[in-house]
């Protein structure tokens, strides 16, 4: 009788890698054509990039390091790196802000760590984190939703708008995002708490056109999407309920906490649950098999501990999303959270017992 040893990523279901990666690509769709539909048809632009980049990085350091590039091309992890970064950032960044992030993700995060099943990080976060702290302005330069804007952009000003920074019509960036008054529009996540450092209590902060209906202007829409994709994976077993359900819960609980401390300061459960990246950052990077824990209990500690992190990042900390600094910092803990929730070895008694 013979054996087959795998490396990680660890799948219990009878999948390949690349069969994975599809249902994964599959289940962004939702969310992708939502978030393209409020935030425009950059973010279709900002994924073609992001896909050609990644796909080109890839083959180039595998035909370096003299592997099969076409059989590895194939399992699609590149193709998935490429759509969590794309989406992640602003639909009508500068093209190059897309190009730099994925060569990152996919020649350092990912190729220089050994390749799929080696990396310590989630490339794509790895490499948000970088755009963000290297170019904070274009990165958090979102344009308001569709309802919200002042000036309607098709198609041919996308690609205006991220290739020259000016739309075909001229407007800049800047000039994009201001509203009727000609104020510049932030995202709901940033203005509260801009406001919140202000003196305005949230109840005042949240009168704001930007915050439309319960958690802003299209992220609900936007997070409910990628719920559905989510809901998607578990049913099809690509990925199991405790990671995201630990993110949402612990976020849900410190949330709900705060906010019946001091409503006047901290924003409701269900405004941190539909805004920024959560939904796709519960279940689809937080869940990434390589780089998040491997053991049941250790994925409910991880989990947790991604929310929790990431309502203190949002409440007290300079970067108003924080998913991406609180996957990577749950990230760096997973030898440690698995060294101590590995199971009982059959026939051994458990640490203590005599």
């Amino acid at each position: 009788m013979s054996f087959k040893i795998a490396s990680s990523p660890h799948q219990h279901i009878q999948k390949t890698t690349a069969q994975l990666m599809k249902l994964v690509a599959l289940a962004t769709v939702p969310g992708i054509a939502v978030q393209a539909y409020f935030f425009g048809y950059g973010v279709l632009i900002q994924l073609l990039l992001a896909i050609v980049t990644a796909l080109c990085c890839e083959a180039a350091v595998l035909a370096l390091r003299g592997k099969k590039v076409k059989a590895k091309l194939l399992d699609h992890s590149a193709l998935v790196t490429a759509l969590l970064l794309a989406v992640a950032i602003p639909s009508y960044a500068p093209w190059w802000l897309v190009v730099i992030g994925t060569a990152f993700a996919i020649i350092v995060v990912k190729q220089l760590y050994g390749g799929l099943g080696n990396n310590l990080f989630n490339p794509a976060m790895a490499a948000y984190v970088l755009l963000l702290v290297s170019f904070p302005l274009p990165m958090t330069s979102w344009l308001p939703a569709a309802p919200l804007q002042q000036q309607s952009l098709g198609p041919a000003d996308a690609v205006c708008t991220i290739f020259t920074n000016f739309s075909c019509s001229g407007y800049s960036i800047s000039q994009l995002r201001q509203d009727a008054d000609g104020i510049s529009m932030a995202t709901p996540l940033d203005t509260l708490k801009t406001d919140l450092s202000q003196g305005y209590t949230t109840e005042e902060s949240m009168k704001k056109p930007v915050f439309g209906w319960l958690s802003g202007e299209g992220w609900f829409w936007v997070n409910l999407a990628y719920l559905l994709g989510g809901l998607f994976l578990l049913q099809q077993k690509v990925i199991q309920w405790r990671i995201p359900v630990a993110v949402l819960g612990s976020l849900f609980g410190f949330s709900l906490l705060a906010w019946l401390i001091s409503p006047d300061t901290n924003a409701s459960p269900l405004f941190q649950l539909f805004s920024g990246a959560t939904m796709l950052a519960a279940f689809f990077i937080a869940t990434d098999p390589v780089s998040a824990s491997t053991t049941e209990k250790g994925r409910l500690v991880f989990g947790a501990l991604i929310g929790g992190l990431a309502f203190v990042i949002r409440s007290y900390g300079g970067y108003p999303d924080a998913f991406a600094f609180a996957v990577m910092l749950a990230n760096m803990t997973v030898p440690l959270i698995d060294y101590y929730t590995q199971p009982r070895t059959y026939g051994h008694k458990s640490k203590g017992a005599r």
